[in-house]
């Protein structure tokens, strides 16, 4: 467990940001990078079948030390960070015995982690922190997930007396912008089921996420002297406001929680002759999912009608529920939830609000709920994560491959 740390360090320090303009796999470069590192240290802790693709997908395995048939299990984590925060040159911050009070990240830029906005923070008094410096994202979505597993099979190796069935692990790039298992090779990977290790806070166990799509909404306009526009101009960032102002002003990220859904708009860009909108959607629920869809699509009727046939509506499916996938299967929960509470956890069950490479993996075969990593306030500069959390994690995928084995006849 010594290792737990300066591993999850180490990984951090390597930028391996997404991009989801990028029309490669693995999006970027620099996620072979810690690719290529995970491979070597695979091989050095006694991985069997330790393989990376084409497209820097990396699978081992740790064979059984038990003589009876049992699951084959998985556990899988991603590689890359989000798009939505820089994370080049990030230089984390180790917090000992925590104390309660604001952590001041970077004293230059008054940027201050405080328990009195994150409260989350105060149920880690006497821990130890990892933070950014405030200029960065820490990467513990999901290089925590990856520390963990690392670990967590190292530490298998190291104690052969913890008994076991065959454990399968994977790596995978691009999760962040929707791909992470576009290229999964689930026959080669060969488990019954897996985990991902990509949750949140300590407990989380998580079996049903968001049905997700993107939209893109693009306008051509037409320039004319302001002077003389009358009845010629057709601006298209005016009409780009219009179509934003039909959407529902409560159903936004930051107006809504647990089950309820959302329209996200993060880009926005325009000039009178042509304006662009991308947006995400998300709804826990399906009907209510594609009634999302079928408003935006009255939206561009609406306005088409209007001005003329000058905006164009793309909507593109990106994630299912997996929730569907994952009842039929219900006791891969249970024993990740027994697992958590024979170590003293109490297991948060509830929705995802986002989504995980298991919500697409459970769809093409490998039912995958999520685990937590331990991490907090991802995608952004608050970003932090408790070393305990990190630790009780590994515990817990040590523990799962335990039960299974005892419990699986």
């Amino acid at each position: 467990m010594e290792k737990l740390l300066p591993r999850f360090l180490e990984y951090v320090a390597i930028d391996t940001q997404s991009d989801p303009y990028s029309k490669t796999t693995p999006s970027t470069k620099n996620q072979w990078d810690l690719a290529k590192k995970i491979v070597l240290e695979l091989h050095q802790i006694g991985m069997q079948e330790v393989s990376i693709d084409e497209h820097a997908y990396i699978m081992a395995i740790l064979p059984s030390n038990i003589d009876k048939k049992v699951p084959t299990i998985g556990f899988i984590s991603h590689m890359d960070t989000s798009p939505d925060f820089t994370g080049k040159n990030v230089k984390p911050q180790v917090i000992k015995d925590y104390d309660g009070k604001d952590i001041v990240l970077n004293k230059r830029k008054k940027v201050v982690l405080s328990p009195d906005y994150f409260e989350d923070l105060l149920q880690y008094k006497g821990q130890t922190i990892i933070t950014t410096d405030g200029t960065t994202l820490l990467g513990a979505d999901d290089k925590a997930g990856i520390a963990e597993i690392i670990t967590a099979m190292e530490y298998l190796v190291n104690n052969p007396e913890i008994k076991h069935g065959d454990i399968r692990i994977a790596f995978t790039p691009d999760e962040e912008i929707g791909e992470g298992a576009h290229k999964f090779d689930v026959k080669k990977f060969g488990a019954q089921w897996a985990y991902t290790m990509d949750g949140s806070q300590i407990g989380e166990l998580e079996f049903e996420n968001f049905n997700a799509a993107s939209a893109k909404i693009t306008i051509e306009g037409k320039s004319v002297h302001p002077g003389y526009a009358k009845d010629k101009m057709i601006n298209a960032i005016g009409i780009a406001n219009e179509f934003l102002s039909f959407l529902p002003v409560t159903e936004i990220p930051e107006k809504t929680t647990g089950m309820e859904g959302f329209f996200h708009v993060h880009h926005i860009k325009g000039e009178i002759e042509k304006a662009e909108i991308e947006l995400i959607i998300r709804d826990h629920d399906k009907e209510h999912f594609e009634a999302r869809k079928e408003l935006l699509q009255d939206i561009s009727d609406k306005l088409q009608k209007k001005y003329g046939d000058f905006i164009q509506l793309e909507i593109k499916d990106q994630y299912k529920n997996m929730r569907e996938k994952i009842e039929p299967v219900f006791h891969i929960v249970e024993i990740a939830q027994e697992a958590m509470e024979s170590l003293g956890i109490e297991p948060i069950i509830k929705p995802i609000r986002g989504g995980t490479d298991g919500s697409q993996l459970s769809f093409m075969g490998l039912p995958c709920p999520n685990i937590f990593a331990g991490g907090h306030n991802f995608h952004g500069k608050y970003e932090y994560v408790p070393l305990e959390s990190m630790e009780k994690a590994v515990m817990v995928i040590v523990k799962i491959c335990e039960l299974t084995a005892i419990q699986i006849k």
